[in-house]
């Protein structure tokens, strides 16, 4: 199969080209540095055909992409900046991307008749109760502006396309790019104790790992919503720091506190962000592993 892969100077996009190179598919990455930016030491980022591209231009994308004939679009580029979205003089540009880049994808994927991945988020739903949400839950009331604007990237998606995939991830980590595993590490070299957010809970995703199910999903025509997280169980944020300083070998003191006593974001976060991902089974999809066992295989790999 031929692919167009958005997003591939970030986390996921990385990955994805990588997973793509492994099974022998030809890919065209795009992001909208002129030139690939990010860790270059795998072979496949280093030789894969790159297309510089703001999304948010409508005929330059129909361009490249009818160009390029892809069979998928794997859509991981977006504004993940979540309290810089807050700011009012960037709000026009984070919907221009995340709900405006979305359509433009999808209007040109229906014309070319090529399937169409888009990663979404958590943080469509309003993260009340303590019920996991289901894929197909159309419940949707976003916090702030990047959950909104990933919503409308949804339906531009559905409205426009019958080739989808939505595929809603969250607390997402990987080699190529800043996590929060990478960022909790760096402070717990230089203090004696954190404070993390325990009434957050939710599932890490390894973008490793979900880069396998995503070409997994394009090889098939199971279509439809997805939810997709490591397995391994619920936790929260403070849970997460406790095992990767455990595991990465930090005595650094971890003190839980809520959202509320932590008080340094601008955005609002859901506190319930538990996905039930049993449809990725019923659909024949292979789960990722547990999150804890992807947390050791990062840490090898990422050598912080």
């Amino acid at each position: 199969m031929k692919f167009f892969v958005t997003g591939v100077n970030g986390q996921l996009g990385h990955d994805v080209v990588n997973e793509l190179h492994k099974r022998g598919h030809e890919s065209v990455g795009s992001d909208l540095s002129g030139t690939h930016a990010g860790i270059t030491d795998a072979s496949t980022v280093a030789t894969m055909p790159y297309v510089s591209l703001d999304i948010t231009e409508k005929e330059a994308v129909r361009k490249v992409i009818a160009e390029v004939k892809p069979d998928a679009v794997i859509h991981c580029a977006a504004w993940t900046a979540v309290d810089m979205a807050e700011d009012d003089d960037k709000v026009e540009r984070v919907r221009a991307v995340n709900a405006g880049g979305t359509q433009n994808i999808a209007d040109v994927c229906k014309e070319i008749d090529c399937k169409m991945l888009y990663l979404s988020t958590d943080y469509v739903f309003d993260g009340q109760g303590i019920e996991p949400w289901q894929p197909d839950c159309m419940d949707y009331k976003p916090l702030n502006v990047y959950g909104q604007t990933k919503l409308e990237g949804e339906l531009a998606v559905s409205r426009t396309m019958e080739k989808y995939f939505i595929v809603r991830i969250a607390w997402v980590f990987g080699l190529n790019g800043k996590n929060f595993i990478k960022t909790m590490i760096n402070v717990g070299k230089t203090h004696d104790e954190v404070r993390v957010v325990n009434d957050q809970i939710g599932t890490p995703t390894y973008t490793y790992d979900l880069a396998r199910l995503l070409v997994d999903m394009c090889e098939t025509e199971k279509y439809g919503y997805y939810h997709a997280t490591n397995e391994g169980g619920y936790i929260s944020w403070y849970d997460f720091c406790c095992e990767f300083y455990k595991q990465y070998g930090l005595k650094t003191k971890v003190i839980p506190v809520t959202t509320e006593e932590y008080g340094l974001s601008k955005a609002v976060r859901p506190v319930n962000s538990r996905l039930d991902k049993s449809k990725l089974i019923e659909a024949g999809f292979k789960p990722l592993p547990t999150w804890q066992d992807a947390v050791n295989r990062y840490l090898k790999e990422a050598q912080l």
